[in-house]
């Protein structure tokens, strides 16, 4: 990253040529360098870019029909982008089409890179688009279709915002290595006292277990940018394995078996299933154990069965994992509502999720179960997750 490599300027030239060719000319006239990248599939050999379609994506990409062309290229592009060695940031234009071809690539970028899109589709659901990466949306306010005194505005912000990206270094990071840790608002006192624990030690990153805050933080694993994870809340799992607004994905805990990262982790919040306001839960579970979080927010209690469907999904990708493991089991609850007296209490659901665990988990000397006799959120539990750090570590970073 930094001035001393290129601006990329992606985009289909052949539809949108009039307006990347505004956006590279704004970044040279800023005094950057820029490789303008052609991914339309139109007339590839009619491209006027530095890089053409056929050189991104060769000729098997443009035999079949538009659909098909379309698909291969951002394949192609997927694997293209990423492997270039003097990328300082990278800007795209697009409608729905072009924002869908570009940002896989993107995605493969690494944290830290400056990645801004213009997009007619940037003001809807972005999750598709940004995925799990620092990724700069723009609404283009217009559409992407020639250039007038709205589109040269927002095109000119976007362009000299990536300018300033690459132009201006971040202050230094800490020399101490980075931890990853987990969220949720129900185990909240659990990660805040790990994390006042070994603050002295180690650069803390919490992500929030919405799905995507568990994606944010193995892709930075994926990257090499956490050296080690304390994962209290792996609720993201109840949410995939039951249907929840905020899940896993099947590669949950992927990343820690393809680096062998130093991995300590719980049960946190797998008493629980999200949905948005109550009116929006499904049909089928109005009638199981909800409790209304906030007003966007309900939760649901998850059943025996469900606990033990998670269980083995968690058990089974730890077994995957090179590294060394530990798993620790709050026995006295997995979250704030599942305690006694409060609305989530459920002893045999929580046997079931134990036992299961048990039963899957394959211990060895450097997979281990250990099991506290206290709540996910007592002083007492966060102390033996902060032990086992110390001790998968050698008791420092």
């Amino acid at each position: 990253m930094g001035s001393t490599g290129r601006a990329y300027v992606v985009g289909t030239f052949d539809t949108k040529g009039e307006e990347l060719r505004y956006v590279a000319d704004l970044l040279r006239d800023a005094g950057h360098a820029v490789t303008t990248v052609d991914v339309g599939t139109n007339d590839p050999d009619a491209s006027t870019a530095d890089v053409g379609p056929r050189e991104v994506a060769g000729a098997e990409a443009f035999t079949g029909d538009r659909g098909s062309s379309v698909s291969a290229m951002s394949a192609a592009l997927e694997g293209w982008l990423p492997a270039r060695d003097d990328v300082a940031g990278v800007i795209a234009l697009g409608g729905s089409g072009g924002t869908a071809l570009v940002t896989p690539a993107l995605q493969r970028l690494p944290v830290g890179l400056p990645k801004v899109v213009v997009s007619t589709v940037a003001s809807g659901n972005v999750a598709p688009y940004v995925g799990s990466v620092d990724l700069t949306l723009m609404y283009s306010v217009t559409d992407v279709a020639g250039l007038n005194r709205i589109s040269r505005r927002v095109l000119g912000n976007a362009a000299h915002a990536l300018g300033g990206m690459i132009a201006t270094e971040p202050p230094a990071a800490q020399d101490k290595p980075a931890l990853g840790l987990t969220m949720f608002g129900v185990t909240t006192p659990c990660v805040t006292a790990v994390t006042e624990a070994v603050a002295e030690q180690w650069d803390c990153l919490v992500f929030h277990a919405t799905g995507t805050g568990g994606r944010a933080m193995e892709k930075l694993v994926d990257d090499g940018l956490i050296q080690a994870v304390v994962d209290v809340s792996t609720t993201e799992i109840a949410d995939m394995v039951v249907g929840g607004v905020m899940a896993a994905t099947e590669d949950r805990l992927g990343a820690v078996a393809r680096t062998g990262v130093p991995w300590v982790g719980s049960v946190g919040a797998l008493d629980m299933v999200n949905f948005g306001a109550p009116d929006t839960v499904p049909e089928q579970f109005r009638g199981r154990t909800l409790y209304e979080h906030n007003a966007q927010v309900t939760l649901m209690r998850t059943t025996p069965d469900e606990c033990r469907a998670a269980a083995g999904f968690l058990a089974d990708r730890l077994n995957a994992c090179p590294g060394p493991v530990r798993l620790v089991l709050p026995m006295g609850g997995v979250s704030a509502l599942d305690a006694p007296g409060m609305p989530f209490a459920d002893p045999d659901a929580d046997a079931a999720l134990v036992d299961t665990l048990r039963e899957r988990f394959r211990a060895d000397d450097t997979h281990r179960i250990v099991e506290s006799p206290h709540h996910v959120n007592d002083p007492e539990f966060a102390a033996a997750l902060v032990a086992a750090l110390g001790e998968i570590t050698g008791g420092r970073p």
